[in-house]
């Protein structure tokens, strides 16, 4: 039996919980300072995390490797059965050779790269995370933009920046939904506050879109779209939140920013798209020299393939077969989760799996049983195996032969596994660091700060999300903390749930799990410290303006805050 301790180390929470940052700091470190590849970096950081737990908090060392081991078959399934069958599908559009023309589609809404950013990695993404969530949304935009003609660097942190305002209301909210049943708020209501704080970022996500693919000049020849395309997705996700369905806001914000990008596009045409695609043309060719010349190249880090362009008569046939994947994606994903006997049967096959010597041993700080030694493996309603589905009839739509399509599997799953490892040793540091208390230690520290507390909060979600790489997990950790948290400093302990949530969101681009899930999208295997350092002042910017938002919204500005 262990119950953890709030603060293990002499009786201090503020030693406590600098001891407890330890495996945050080696993960910053290795990859930010360092520049370790990602597997590495997990794996020092489990270690640490490890070491923590046993030595100062007192966790079993039993415990700690079976805490371990939870993680890493969470890492497993559902989150890279998730990854692996998102890139397979990407890869049998290339192998059968629709791919191109969906190229060619994409090209008759727009050819210029800024406006490709815009409508792949911000509105079909935001549609993807609504739908399915867990890294899918990333890995599939990802080798989107690379195979239009996007250099790797730059599509895997476009891909992490866009996929920050959907990420709230991601998987039909089921981060919200979470928050309000482990605190008992309505999460209607924690939905509807969210929908006063994530539009804002919303709406100047595809500015900073622009920006990153073509910079000042970029913004200064695109804001228009831009900017009409991020105030409608956020208007669509405050009016959704509070006025029609919290678990519908992403699908209709995300539609209404691809419409009003597409009807905005028939009226008005940005110019500069020409020098943008050649300065991409001249950064892939420096790309492509670069991995030549590297080692990485070696180590299968070419993760997807990049069709040639050719030039062949769209007709309408080509198109549908073209957007035919993406379309299914839509249906299946839509109808296990909006129509309740079959996500009623869905969720009937999910085996709950006691974890063998830790579920029963392990308690949380309060006293209580932990929830989360009990591993739920998803074989049927997992957003992996639908993805698998999918592929399934794809590969029979597109009349390929089961050998061709079990080679492209097989392809992929090697070229996956330093990803694989990376991703296991993540959630293993995850578990281990939340069954043993050094989670719930940081954020009691923070929590500590009374009225200032408000400013604070976000940064919690932040943190969870960057440990768990999940929203839905950092809720998990932290949302009655948040509650209780308020109530004691005389806060409004739903403002404080929300911004948890609201917290997750800008953090999502940093989580270890992400940035491997982006690599491998787009073939910077072993490359994730240098997409790190391109993310995190971004991170960290967003997380700053949230901070003040949510402070001035619990003082000057809690007339927007709606009421029960």
């Amino acid at each position: 039996m262990y119950t953890p301790e709030l603060a293990p180390l002499a009786g201090s929470l503020l030693w406590s919980s600098l001891v407890a940052l330890l495996p945050l700091v080696t993960i910053f470190v290795t990859l930010g300072v360092l520049r370790w590849k990602a597997h590495w970096a997990g794996l020092a950081a489990l270690v640490v995390s490890m070491l923590v737990a046993a030595l100062a908090y007192g966790m079993p060392v039993g415990l700690v490797g079976l805490s371990a081991t939870e993680g890493l078959a969470f890492g497993l399934f559902p989150i890279m059965w998730i990854v692996l069958n998102a890139i397979w599908l990407y890869e049998l559009t290339v192998r059968s050779g629709r791919f191109e023309d969906l190229r060619r589609v994409i090209d008759r809404i727009s050819d210029d790269p800024r406006v490709q950013a815009i409508i792949i990695a911000f509105c079909f993404g935001g549609l993807l995370e609504a739908l399915a969530g867990f890294g899918a949304p990333v890995a599939i935009t990802g080798v989107m933009l690379m195979a239009i003609g996007f250099t790797a660097m730059r599509a895997a942190t476009v891909v992490l920046i866009a996929n920050t305002a959907p990420v709230a209301f991601g998987a039909i909210a089921i981060p919200i939904i979470t928050a309000g049943n482990l605190t008992g708020i309505p999460y209607e209501h924690i939905g509807a506050i969210i929908g006063h704080q994530t539009p804002f970022f919303a709406a100047v996500v595809p500015l900073f879109l622009v920006f990153l693919v073509d910079g000042k000049r970029g913004v200064k020849q695109l804001w228009p779209l831009a900017l009409v395309v991020g105030v409608v997705f956020g208007i669509s996700q405050f009016v959704s939140s509070n006025f029609i369905s919290v678990e519908l806001t992403d699908i209709i914000a995300s539609l209404a920013g691809l419409a009003a990008a597409v009807i905005m596009l028939q009226f008005w045409k940005p110019v500069g798209g020409r020098d943008a695609l050649e300065n991409m043309g001249r950064e892939r060719e420096r790309e492509s020299a670069e991995n030549t010349d590297s080692s990485a190249a070696d180590a299968g880090a070419v993760a997807v393939a990049t069709p040639p362009r050719t030039d062949v008569r769209l007709t309408p046939g080509r198109v549908f077969m073209a957007l035919f994947p993406y379309l299914l994606v839509i249906v299946i994903f839509s109808a296990s989760k909006l129509v309740p006997p079959l996500s009623s049967f869905l969720a009937a096959t999910d085996v709950k799996i006691p974890w063998p010597g830790l579920d029963g041993n392990v308690f949380t700080a309060e006293g209580e049983l932990a929830g989360s030694t009990v591993y739920s493996f998803q074989w049927l309603s997992s957003p992996g195996t639908l993805l698998l589905i999918t592929g399934i009839i794809v590969a029979i739509v597109y009349r390929m032969s089961l050998r061709d399509a079990a080679s492209v599997y097989l392809t992929q799953l090697v070229k996956l596994r330093y990803s694989i490892l990376t991703v296991a040793a993540v959630l293993a540091l995850a578990y281990v660091m939340n069954l043993s208390g050094q989670t719930i230690t940081i954020g009691t520290w923070i929590a500590g700060t009374g009225a200032a507390f408000a400013f604070l909060s976000p940064i919690l979600g932040w943190l969870g999300t960057a440990v768990t790489g999940s929203d839905t997990s950092a809720n998990a950790l932290f949302a009655t903390l948040q509650q209780t948290a308020g109530e004691e400093a005389g806060l409004n302990p739903a403002l404080l749930v929300a911004a948890n949530t609201s917290g997750g969101v800008v953090g999502k681009m940093i989580s270890p799990q992400n940035l491997t899930i982006a690599a491998t999208a787009v073939g910077l295997l072993g490359q994730e410290s240098a997409i790190f350092r391109k993310v995190i002042w971004w991170s960290l910017g967003m997380l700053a303006a949230l901070c003040l938002l949510v402070g001035l919204q619990s003082t000057v500005l809690s007339w927007m805050i709606p009421t029960l």
